[in-house]
């Protein structure tokens, strides 16, 4: 898939009902091509999604052509994973980020190559315990970039799993006979690589993550978060009244989706959690910002697994 050649930039903010700000396509570790993604977006009665592949935005392209089509705007974004300081993850999504960035293209790449390179070890792991699979068919699934979804449905189409979290349960979580450590991130230089690509960071599916009010969201607020997900997936009316109070309190935009995957990869179908209409003004407001502001480079330290 070929990447954008920039960002469009637009005189007025996107005009929009429903909308669905966390989405996944097969260009990461969704089900659906970015197009399809699109149509059932079209389908649901959505008018607004973005699209945060994990560690790629090479699913952009084909995703704003469809959406040109079907009238569905797609704000061009990316998922990156990374680990807190003392234990957890944070994953840092940035929106309106170009994906043609220097900084932002070699970051995403390292991270892409470490992701393989996990995905060939656990692979390796697994055969080492009996178990029939092999990295050809995980990459065949994967088409892009290769997660541990794609190990999981190489694990399913082999018979050793009925699906994706039975075959993480049993085999691909941290204490597993699959798991392999991943590269570990700190979400800071997430947030830097995301702004030094004129994006918008914003702090994903925060309500698990230990210490959030105390240390970390002061400690991302700091190196520019921008964003706290708060109208996220199956969150409950009282989990989403405690994060919008955060994101007040540290002037944090607002925003939430439903982190579609595609059928039985997660509970919440494509719009199943309503995001109020604003939020994708919010952002775009916030994309304004990152245009004017000064240069922010940074350059991400290569993995080392």
């Amino acid at each position: 898939m070929s990447e954008l050649p920039s960002v469009p930039t637009r005189d007025a903010p996107p005009v929009a009902r429903r909308i669905d700000l966390h989405t996944h396509s097969t260009a990461s570790d969704g089900l659906h091509t970015p197009a399809e993604l699109v149509r059932l977006a079209r389908e649901a009665g959505l008018d607004l999604i973005g699209l945060v592949d994990h560690d790629t935005t090479g699913g952009l392209a084909e995703a704003q052509a469809a959406g040109a089509r079907l009238g569905v705007t797609v704000i061009p974004g990316v998922e990156i994973n990374t680990d807190l300081r003392g234990g957890g993850e944070a994953h840092v999504l940035g929106y309106y980020v170009s994906p043609d960035d220097p900084a932002l293209a070699a970051a995403l790449g390292a991270l892409r190559e470490a992701r393989e390179r996990r995905g060939e070890r656990m692979v390796n792991r697994l055969r080492a315990a009996g178990l029939a699979i092999s990295w050809e068919r995980v990459r065949e699934l994967a088409g892009g970039a290769v997660g541990r979804p794609h190990v999981a449905r190489a694990l399913i189409e082999a018979g050793y799993a009925t699906d994706v979290p039975d075959a993480f349960a049993r085999y691909l979580s941290r204490g597993q006979i699959g798991y392999i450590p991943r590269y570990k991130l700190a979400p800071e230089d997430a947030i830097r690589v995301i702004r030094a690509a004129r994006g918008v960071p914003v702090l994903a599916h925060p309500s698990s993550i230990p210490d959030l009010e105390e240390r970390v969201l002061p400690e991302l607020v700091a190196a520019g978060l921008e964003g706290l997900e708060c109208y996220y997936g199956q969150y409950d009316e009282a989990t989403v009244a405690r994060l919008l109070a955060l994101a007040a309190r540290f002037g944090l935009i607002a925003t939430g989706g439903s982190d579609y995957h595609g059928p039985n990869m997660h509970p919440t179908p494509l719009g199943g959690h309503a995001v109020p209409p604003e939020v994708a003004t919010r952002l775009w407001e916030a994309r304004q910002r990152a245009l004017a502001r000064p240069d922010e480079p940074f350059t991400l330290a290569p993995p080392e697994m």
